[in-house]
């Protein structure tokens, strides 16, 4: 079982404590067990059977650690078993519709027999659900239009994040276009750059309130208006995700902007310091004693709680609010503080231009130095080269240097690592390169110890300066190699090998969670786009957001450096060797 369906499993079990009005710190327990579990970078299949693993996680002790055990090894525990025999697991991921909390599904479950969203549909036709007690026709209503909104994604489905980028920054600028709109943002995980977004989330202020609504409403990308109201409107795009706007005062839009980016975990931690000062939190402002504490920013908000601005790629619950409260947060890697692309490929193999049309669209980005990195013999659909090829492409490289002034360019290659470890090509061949990534491209189904002996074997080349998109996975299409990422990137960091975060938005690999792993353990990184055409330069932005969830500074990437100092790395690396 994978860390998603393990993690899927405890958030279920805390939703059957909510719905029985368990104890809140239980239930607290299990949520958060559910993110850890998710979060990790090693599968928990891999590691429940070494002794103490599970329990040297922190927020998993021996109970929960347990349960993973035992999900792992026979599909289920009972504890998940004693919920689901109480409410099916289809009536607890009601509570994942907006307007439906734990108390109202178990009302549904017990007064209308409602064990789906079918049976919920059919009673709110029939007009079953205004009838029950504290509900009501608006309650009704409200169902059916969130019915109907996640129509298309009940099932957790999720869009790449660069998939929706122009469209929300479309939508936005439109709305901004309001006379007398002064801030529109886009709020939620978003905001937050996940990998993947469920929908949108527009924050706005300013503007006539009707002006603001119709130009939301029809803007050409909306296929249908779910409710539309003053201070909210809901659409559904043509695409079938949902986009909510809302409409705050001035003096609440900071608290708003806050609240709407999340993540959940974070606004809670939030809200406890809050609390504990005597204060309230929520998505109008900051309060105590009757009056506003702060609310117009998230600055004056988070100054008040006595933290630093958290950027909002931070905001996990994952020790920003700590490093907030201590001043010690990280400066976050951004596109600008690069001066490469590591990993670029040309029409020599798979790439669809030529070597100095790719070198000149580099330059022409202001980057001061580059890699052509093509594909190596094992990738023939890909025309990738041999030694002779090389060879040749030596010539080629150094025509290309004079050709094409104001940049430098390494002679490298993305080689192949083979199904026992070894690489594609000799080391008489690899010695003629100035900059060798090793990569997986077959084979991504082998058990995690061949796998991670593989990968282990490559990287202990002494040839290898970098692995690119080292997991191999393919968001929504193809899961990640097995091999276990805590020993590889324990020797990437010994040998000095840099591991890739690559921006091809369907890969952004290593993901932000292996990211923070491999900086733990004193990994440095490149931020490179695997670039196969002009197009795909532009993708440099997905890999530094994948790089600042992950918490890394300019000082851990290595295409971050000016080319003196780049340079000196890679020959003492040599060197060492």
């Amino acid at each position: 079982m994978t860390n998603d369906q393990i993690g899927r499993m405890f958030g279920l079990i805390a939703t059957g404590l909510e719905l029985d009005g368990g104890n809140p710190f239980r239930i607290r327990a299990y949520q958060e067990a559910a993110r850890i579990i998710e979060s990790h970078p090693e599968p928990m299949a891999n590691i429940a059977a070494q002794p103490g693993k599970l329990e040297a996680i922190k927020g998993i002790g021996k109970d929960l650690a347990q349960k993973i055990r035992d999900i792992v090894t026979t599909g289920t525990t009972p504890m998940y078993e004693e919920v689901c025999g109480k409410y099916p697991a289809e009536v607890l991921a009601l509570t994942s519709i907006p307007g439906l909390g734990p108390k109202r599904v178990k009302v549904l479950f017990e007064t209308l027999g409602v064990r789906n969203r079918a049976d919920l549909e059919v009673a709110a036709a029939a007009g079953r659900v205004r009838a029950l007690p504290k509900f009501g026709a608006a309650v009704e209503q409200n169902i059916m239009k969130a019915l109907a909104a996640t129509a298309a994604t009940h099932e957790d489905a999720r869009t790449l994040l660069a998939a929706v980028w122009v469209t929300a920054h479309d939508l936005a600028g439109f709305v901004r276009k309001v006379p007398g709109v002064t801030a529109v943002e886009i709020a939620g995980s978003f905001r937050r750059r996940r990998e993947t977004v469920g929908d949108l989330d527009l924050l706005a202020t300013g503007g006539d309130a009707a002006a603001v609504m119709d130009a939301f409403t029809t803007h050409p990308y909306v296929a249908m208006v779910l409710g539309k109201g003053d201070t909210k409107s809901s659409v559904r795009l043509a695409n079938g995700m949902q986009v909510d706007l809302r409409r705050v005062p001035p003096e609440s839009y900071g608290a708003a902007l806050l609240y709407f980016t999340g993540s959940k975990a974070h606004n809670i931690a939030l809200r406890r310091i809050a609390i504990d000062k005597g204060w309230s939190l929520n998505e109008y402002g900051l309060t105590g004693n009757g009056a506003v504490v702060a609310g117009r920013t998230e600055e004056d908000i988070y100054r008040a709680l006595g933290m630093a601005w958290i950027p909002p790629e931070l905001r996990e619950a994952s020790g920003e609010i700590e490093h907030a409260i201590e001043g010690t947060l990280p400066r976050l890697i951004e596109v600008s503080d690069l001066r490469a692309d590591l990993h670029v490929h040309t029409n020599r193999t798979d790439g669809s231009l030529p070597l100095d049309g790719m070198v000149r669209a580099a330059r022409d980005l202001g980057y001061s130095y580059m890699a052509i990195t093509d594909h190596s013999k094992a990738l023939a659909m890909a025309r990738g080269f041999d030694a002779a090829r090389v060879r040749q492409s030596v010539e080629e490289i150094a025509a290309v240097r004079k050709e094409v002034p104001g940049i430098k360019v390494l002679h490298g290659l993305e080689v192949d690592i083979l199904a026992d470890g070894t690489l594609d090509l000799d080391d008489d061949t690899l010695a003629l390169l100035d900059w060798v990534i090793v990569s997986l491209h077959s084979r991504l189904d082998q058990p995690a110890d061949q796998a991670t002996a593989r990968v282990l074997r490559a990287i202990s080349h002494p040839a290898v300066h970098a692995m690119g998109h080292p997991t191999g996975r393919r968001i929504g299409v193809r899961e990640p190699a097995k091999f276990d990422c805590e020993q590889v990137f324990t020797l990437a960091a010994e040998r000095g090998v840099a591991m890739e975060i690559n921006a091809q938005p369907d890969r952004t690999d290593l993901s932000d969670v292996n990211a923070k792993l491999a900086r733990e353990k004193g990994v440095r990184f490149v931020i490179d786009t695997d670039a196969h055409s002009l197009r795909d330069y532009s993708f440099m932005q997905y890999g530094v957001f994948s790089a600042r969830r992950a918490w890394l500074e300019p000082q851990h990437v290595l295409n971050a450096l000016p080319f003196g100092k780049f340079e000196a790395w890679r020959k003492a690396r040599r060197r060492s060797k």
